[in-house]
């Protein structure tokens, strides 16, 4: 998406929300969609708000073997074999209107982030990185609400950065 507007180069933002509060969790700039772009963003997530039990994400290729042809490997993605390791469910919406809430979110992010960096005169994605933070604050200060059952769906990450980079690591 041109998210500085032809101030600077298109990139992505990787958007995590939470779907029972409308809160984001995580906004993550990155030059594009890609499986280190996803385990960058749930590195920080998982620092910052533990494992969730479950991942709702399009049927994007960094999440599902989309070759009908595929006959080997275990059927995952190397995402999937981090999910697995977190023990994380990966759920797959089959439409864009299945994953209504992070769309929704997309849609208001790419009208209201948008001015409030240009606003800013933000041009790359360092700054808009830094200038993440403070959106999420006043975003879920304005949008964000009360889940109907408190339990948090995360379970706390205790090991420290060092064993969640050995579970964020590809292998082959």
């Amino acid at each position: 998406h041109d998210w500085f507007e032809g101030r600077g180069p298109r990139c992505t933002l990787i958007v995590f929300i939470d779907d029972a509060t409308g809160r984001l969790t995580m906004l993550r700039f990155a030059p594009a969609e890609t499986t280190k772009a996803y385990s960058s963003a749930l590195r920080a997530h998982v620092l910052a708000h533990g494992v969730p039990l479950a991942f709702y994400s399009d049927r994007h290729g960094i999440f599902r073997i989309n070759a009908k042809e595929a006959r080997s490997g275990d059927g995952l993605t190397e995402f999937g074999r981090v999910a697995e390791r977190l023990r994380i469910e990966l759920i797959q919406a089959p439409t864009p209107q299945a994953k209504g809430r992070v769309e929704r979110a997309n849609q208001t992010l790419q009208d209201r982030l948008i001015k409030e960096m240009r606003l800013d005169g933000i041009s790359d994605i360092a700054a808009a990185q830094a200038f993440a933070q403070a959106f999420v604050e006043l975003w879920n200060a304005k949008f964000a609400r009360p889940a109907l059952d408190a339990a948090d769906a995360h379970r706390p990450w205790t090991k420290g950065a060092e064993a969640l980079d050995e579970a964020l690591a590809r292998r082959e």
